[in-house]
């Protein structure tokens, strides 16, 4: 939070794609690895957001690398299970992990142990994708927009309620109310669906869900959409208004990238990440990455453990706003 009162944003990326040049390699090396099918480890169940972009990926980098990227689910304790997995593996290239903002930037906010340090203990291969989440209600809440339903739970002496599937969308609601001098009471869901499911049916007043399933709902008059949690209005949800427009500098947005264990060698990095790089380049692939409610963006190896630290310190301000405690 900043003097003002408004909330540190700590974004401020959407980085262009890296220049490829910085990572081209020796032929003997690019020939070296892999040299055999990679495991793509995604931390979450199947269905799950990390799952669904993780298959979108998994057939134009074995088509990059010129061998099968196999997706392997390993879901278990908000993404801690798959990540340690990962961090254990052999460090050849042939085991990579999808890593994301539940993983590497809220868990070592939210746990008081952390069986691994999601910055030093692995080798970064490159950013993939950010995504905001939607801020939906009920399809006869009385509210029309965000600000009336901020009005409506600061006349509530109870408050209103919301549900929640991971953290990030616990913590951006709490930090949402508390910036608003609103009082809402948190319900917690196995996963998204479950609580956007019970948003619809008007058992709970409100919840941030994922862009493509929100979106999916709200066209369907299952749900209302109020607005969308990145600070800038954004193309994937056109006529949906940023949170910031009602609370100013409001701007969370969960994001996703590519690691390896910690002792993979530099040059399968760099050609892991030229692949990537060349993947997000692929117009076919930004566009179904935007249909799914993802903003693709690029970074060197470098880069990208550099925007590790950043988004652990920033989410680290905002699991302190929203006032959780480590468990």
């Amino acid at each position: 939070m900043t003097k003002d009162g408004t909330i540190a944003t700590g974004m401020g990326r959407r980085a262009a794609l890296a220049a490829p040049a910085l990572l081209m390699l020796p032929r003997a090396a690019r020939a070296q690895w892999p040299d055999r099918p990679v495991r793509l480890v995604v931390a979450f169940p199947a269905g799950s957001l990390t799952d669904v972009l993780a298959r979108v990926l998994a057939e134009p980098l074995s088509q990059e690398l010129g061998h099968p990227v196999i997706v392997d689910n390993r879901a278990g304790g908000n993404g801690i299970v798959g990540t340690q997995a990962v961090a254990q593996a052999a460090p050849d290239g042939h085991t990579l992990v999808i890593i994301s903002t539940s993983a590497a930037s809220v868990n070592p906010h939210i746990l008081k142990r952390m069986p691994f340090d999601p910055v030093n203990d692995f080798a970064h291969v490159g950013s993939i994708a950010e995504a905001p989440y939607l801020f939906v209600v009920g399809p006869n809440a009385p509210d029309t927009d965000l600000r009336g339903f901020l009005d409506r739970a600061r006349q509530r002496p109870d408050g209103l309620t919301f549900s929640y599937g991971n953290a990030s969308s616990q913590i951006m609601t709490e930090v949402l109310a508390r910036a608003a001098g609103a009082r809402l009471t948190g319900v917690p869901y196995r996963g998204g669906a479950e609580a956007l499911t019970d948003v619809s049916a008007g058992r709970i007043d409100c919840t941030f869900t994922d862009l493509a399933n929100g979106l999916v709902q709200t066209q369907a008059g299952r749900v209302r959409a109020l607005a969308q949690s990145g600070k800038d209005p954004t193309p994937l949800a056109p006529g949906v208004p940023p949170v910031a427009t009602v609370v100013p500098g409001f701007d969370i947005t969960v994001w996703f990238g590519i690691s390896a264990p910690r002792a993979t060698p530099a040059p399968i990095i760099a050609r892991a990440n030229q692949a990537l790089n060349a993947v997000l380049r692929r117009p076919a692939t930004e566009e179904r990455l935007r249909q799914l409610g993802f903003l693709p963006f690029a970074q060197t190896p470098e880069q990208f453990a550099q925007y590790l630290r950043d988004q652990m310190r920033v989410w680290g301000e905002y699991v302190r706003i929203a006032g959780i405690e480590p468990q």
